[in-house]
């Protein structure tokens, strides 16, 4: 895991994109910072530049940089969270502008995943998380189901897990407000 992880952050430090496996399906990922190397995972989804991504964390710190003021309600969830659970926070900041959403939020996951955690925990910063696929079909469950075209775009692919037959699925998708009001976006 020590070398994947060596070779995914040189990708990461020059503005590249990476496919990886994450606590929920296979994953695009770049720089959450980064405006350029957001955009490179639009062009590879074919993704309208409206719809926003996830962005990946190791912890809480983490998510208290990048949101301006977290809601009470966002520490109950995820200390509850029995399955990987991906808040949408009011006021996401210090990210790349295209990852932010035109009303100011920003998805973000916690993640539990050994590679991912020591990934961004090494990287010092978020990075981002969409599944492996065209925009508008089906998330890949698999490493298997990633269609080659997905692969010769990324500038690498994380040489881990890739036999893995689970059946993943993407995480619960909750939007928080500042008033406590939460609206379950995908379970």
């Amino acid at each position: 895991m020590d070398e994947e992880i060596k070779n995914a952050l040189a990708v990461l430090h020059k503005g590249g994109t990476l496919l990886y496996p994450t606590d929920t399906v296979w994953g695009i990922g770049c720089d959450a910072r980064n405006k350029e190397a957001v955009n490179k995972i639009f062009k590879i989804k074919q993704r309208a530049e409206y719809k926003s991504m996830v962005v990946l964390v190791c912890d809480e710190k983490m998510v208290n940089r990048y949101v301006k003021e977290v809601p009470a309600v966002a520490w109950d969830l995820i200390e509850t969270a029995e399955e990987p659970l991906t808040l949408i926070y009011p006021d996401g900041r210090m990210l790349a502008e295209n990852i932010i959403a035109a009303d100011g939020s920003v998805g973000i996951r916690i993640v539990k995943d050994e590679f991912c955690k020591n990934l961004i925990h090494k990287f010092g910063k978020p990075i981002v998380s969409t599944s492996a696929n065209i925009s508008g079909e089906a998330a890949p469950s698999s490493f298997n189901d990633i269609k080659l075209d997905i692969m010769n775009k990324v500038d690498y692919i994380v040489n881990l897990r890739q036999k893995e037959t689970n059946n993943t699925k993407p995480s619960t998708i909750i939007k928080i407000a500042m008033n406590g009001e939460i609206k379950i976006i995908r379970k």
